[in-house]
This record gives structure tokens, sequence and C-alpha cells, in this order.
């Protein structure tokens, strides 16, 4: 039985493979045309290393110079020794170029556009069927080309996949920017738009304890595609918890299709603040920081991070000066434009 393999490499790109029974991943991979670096194919030289983020394997063989028992147990594997048990994600700490590996090209055409706030305006597009079938996992991001323009720009993807052949993103609308404008003044149901993806190393592990998320503005896209990708999983256990912070409360998006997680999600709850509010705002005021639970926070968890990079480092800041539990950090910084 075949299994799925998405490979992850350090500048942000992604190939996801098919890897066919008691094959070896890195025999797959370059059946894909996906070259990984490789020098003895024994499990010797530890050129072919890389982590295993999900997902069950076995090794042929690892010589002890090459793997410690300590990477071992973290997951460390040796592509040329590595068999799949299961879909999996493995990442390598070499750039996808060192792999000859192409960017994925893909085209949309506009099927709806919809402002869904004061700042923001979600943006459908229905996928080329001619196109190879794109595949990403939840926070990941495509870069888009703004029609009649060499100029292109990044986006989460703001729906869990691609399997009904329509993507969907959720864009700020500056008072002027080159996409902004776009789609303010000239996008239509009909444009084709160019992309670029799946790109970004910021993506939803495997879930083995609470969630700790953390948006600020459309940071939150990555957020909806994570949240929709949970709502697919049948044995979710752990609790969900979502902080999102914005300027003012006119940039507050997707509230409705929040409220519908908590209704899909056995244990998934949010908050919101602002911080600059009106008078007449009567919720949270303040910075995201402002509003984190300090008690949910006694438990080891996994926390994600997208947004602006003052948001992100103030986030990590204050998890360094209180006392919370054991974590790991995961985070996507991205600056408006």
């Amino acid at each position: 039985m075949p299994h799925t393999a998405t490979l992850v490499f350090r500048d942000g790109h992604t190939a996801t493979i098919e890897v066919r029974d008691k094959e070896l991943l890195m025999d797959a991979a370059r059946r894909h045309g996906v070259n990984l670096p490789v020098d003895c194919r024994e499990g010797v030289c530890a050129t072919c290393r890389g982590i295993c983020e999900t997902g069950k394997f076995t090794l042929d063989y690892v010589d002890s110079d090459a793997l410690t028992k300590a990477e071992l147990a973290k997951g460390h594997i040796l592509a040329c020794q590595t068999r799949l048990q299961s879909d999996g994600v493995y990442s390598f700490d070499v750039d996808s170029k060192v792999c000859k590996m192409a960017v994925g090209k893909f085209q949309g055409t506009v099927t709806a556009i919809e402002k869904v706030s004061e700042a923001a305006a979600t943006l459908t597009l229905a996928l080329s069927p001619s196109d190879k079938p794109l595949r990403y996992m939840a926070g990941q991001y495509a870069r888009l080309n703004i029609p009649n323009t060499d100029q292109w720009r990044a986006y989460s993807f703001a729906n869990a996949s691609a399997d009904t052949g329509s993507l969907r993103f959720l864009i700020r609308l500056l008072p002027s920017g080159v996409m902004s404008d776009y789609v303010r003044e000239r996008c239509k149901v009909g444009d084709v738009i160019q992309m670029e993806a799946p790109m970004g190393v910021f993506y939803l592990r495997k879930i083995e304890r609470p969630l700790v998320m953390i948006a600020g503005g459309t940071g939150l896209s990555a957020f909806l595609a994570m949240l929709e990708s949970l709502t697919q999983q049948t044995d979710l256990n752990q609790a969900i918890r979502l902080y999102y912070g914005v300027n003012q409360e006119a940039d507050l998006s997707e509230l409705q299709r929040l409220d519908a997680f908590k209704t899909q999600l056995a244990d998934f709850d949010y908050k919101t603040v602002i911080m600059r509010p009106s008078e007449s705002w009567q919720g949270n005021k303040g910075v995201v920081t402002d509003i984190l639970d300090l008690d949910f926070l006694q438990q080891a968890f996994d926390a994600y991070l997208c947004g602006p990079p003052a948001m992100i480092e103030a986030s990590r800041a204050w998890l360094d000066s209180h006392k919370v539990a054991e974590h790991h950090f995961y985070f996507e910084k991205f600056i408006s434009s």
C-alpha cells in the first residue's frame, strides 16, 4: 500500500510524493524528480539526514557515527534507509534548489471576492483542471501574481486543502498596496491569477497536546486552514485556544467562521482583543499577550503564532518571562504590502 510523504526544505518549499510499498524514501523522492543529497547510500555518511515531523517509519540500517541514539529518539532519519509505514512529513536542512526541485506553478480563476471586514476581503480561486494536483499543509502559503503586473505577494491558505479544486485567501486591504488596490478596484470574477505553491515551514504538526494559536490581523488566515483541517480529525481530544488581536474593531474578520468551529471542535474557544478600540467597544482592549490565559499554559502545549514581527517577538518574550509549561514554538512572520 503506497503512502504519501511531504518533504519540507529549509527555504520553505515543499514536495508531496507517493512512496510505494517497501520503497526507500530516497528512491521515491528521486522518482518524483527531487534529488535529495546523498553520498554513500549505506546509512553511514549522514548526507541524507532529515527529521520525521509526523508519521511512522522503519530504518534499514544506521551507523552509530551517522545518528546518535538521542537523535534517533527525536525522529532523525536517513532518507536512504527510511521505509514508510504511514503518511508523514519529513524536513531536511537544505534548500530545495540543492535538490534541483522546481517551484510548483499553478493557475487560478477568481470565483468570488467578498469583503469580510473594513480591512479585509476573501479571495476565492478555482484551480485550473489542467494543472497537477496542489497539495499543501494547513499553515503554508502561496505567492500570487497580481494580474497585469510583475508584482507577487504571499498569502496563507485559508482553507484546509485544495481537494475541492478551490482555494481561499484572506487579504488585508491596506490604504494603498498593489494587491489591496487590485482587490478593491479591479478584481472581478473570471480574472486569472498565476501562483507559486506550496511554500513555508509554518504548518500544523501532529496534535499530541493542547494548542495555543496567536493571530495578528490577517495572520488569522493560517489558523482558519488549521482549524478546518482539525474538524476532519475524528480522534482529536486536545483543547485548542485561539487569541486574535487587531488594531481596531473594524479589522475583525471571519468571526462567524470561528463561531462555527466552536460547534465543530470538541474543545475550542477564542478571544479577541483590540489595540486601539473606539469608545463604544466593550470587549478586550490592548495587545494579544494581555488576553493569554496563564492557567491554560500550565500544561505542556504547542504554540503557533502568525502575524507581524512585533507581535511574534512580544509573544515570545511574554512566554519567556512568565511561568508556563514546556512548549514548542512555531511561527510565521509577515509584513503587509
